[in-house]
Formats: structure tokens, C-alpha cells, sequence
């Protein structure tokens, strides 16, 4: 058994005291030490996005960082937004675009959306395939996906009226 040392996680505004051993993955830690079940295992090599949290509100695969990494940063989870004010409408958009289907890549695809809708408050499609490349759907709803972000753009950033 390696040893375990003492690090100090930031998840979702809050300060998390842990014990990890150095090879742990910020995935392992957040589902299995802290119960954030969010942030989904499925391929566990970084390939399919379903894992993607923010770190210092950079969307990153859980699965491909190792908690030790990310000691002192915050680290926000889709737990974490679902609190938030402007992430209710990407919420909504998703769920009148029917872009949940069965709902396993959801939150990976929800936590990278609202990064970009924060970098970029109007993406045209080409701009939202783009920003979530690696991000892979069971069910195939890519176009669903793409019109849910784009439609909770326009939710969170209308364009203003004219005089």
C-alpha cells in the first residue's frame, strides 16, 4: 500500500481535508471520498468526457488528474453549478431540447457547455462542436446537444433591442 499524504481540496466553494494516496485520481476522490457522483466513471482513460469537472473553471477530465494536482485549486463539480443561478437555463435548454436521452454523458457535457457559455456567451454550432470535442454521447444526440447550448445562449446572452 503507498503512503498516504494530506491534501486540501477546494470543491464547490468548499475547503475538503484528505488523506490520498499520490497515484489517486481527482475522479476517485470525488465520487469515493466525498460522494460527489456527478462526474461519471466510464472509460477512465480521458476519452469520453464524461468525467469533466472545472478546475480554477477550466473543464478538465477527473479521470486524467491525479487529486495531488489539484491541491489548493478549486475544483467545481456539476453538484456544484447545479446551485447556481446561470446554470439553470443550460438545464432547462437541455431538457426542452430532449438532449438528455439516457442521460450518462449529461453532466460531463453540461459542466464543459458551461464553460464555454462563459468564454464564449454565443457559440454558432461549429464553435460548440469544437468546444466538446472528446466528449462522447451513448446515445448519439450531438445535434440535440448542439441546439440545447446554443438555445441556453441565447437564454443566459440576448441580444439587445434595438432603440
Amino acid at each position: 500500500m503507498a503512503q498516504r499524504i494530506p491534501i486540501t481540496l477546494h470543491v464547490n466553494g468548499h475547503p475538503q481535508a484528505l488523506s490520498v494516496e499520490p497515484r489517486t485520481t481527482l475522479l476517485e476522490v470525488l465520487r469515493e471520498q466525498l460522494d460527489l457522483t456527478g462526474a461519471k466513471r466510464a472509460c477512465d482513460r480521458g476519452e469520453c468526457g464524461a468525467c469533466t469537472v472545472l478546475v480554477d473553471g477550466q473543464p478538465m477530465f477527473a479521470c486524467h488528474v491525479l487529486a495531488v494536482q489539484v491541491r489548493e485549486r478549486e475544483v467545481t463539480t456539476v453538484e456544484g453549478l447545479a446551485r447556481r443561478a446561470d446554470f439553470q437555463p443550460l438545464l432547462e435548454a437541455f431538457v426542452a431540447h430532449d438532449a438528455g436521452q439516457c442521460g450518462y454523458c449529461l453532466p460531463g457535457f453540461a459542466v464543459a457547455a458551461y464553460a464555454l457559455l462563459r468564454r464564449l456567451p454565443r457559440p454558432d454550432a461549429w464553435q460548440i462542436r469544437w468546444e466538446l470535442v472528446g466528449h462522447i454521447c451513448r446515445c448519439n444526440a450531438y445535434e440535440k446537444l448542439v441546439a440545447a447550448v446554443q438555445d441556453a445562449g441565447r437564454r443566459l446572452h440576448p441580444e439587445p433591442e434595438d432603440p
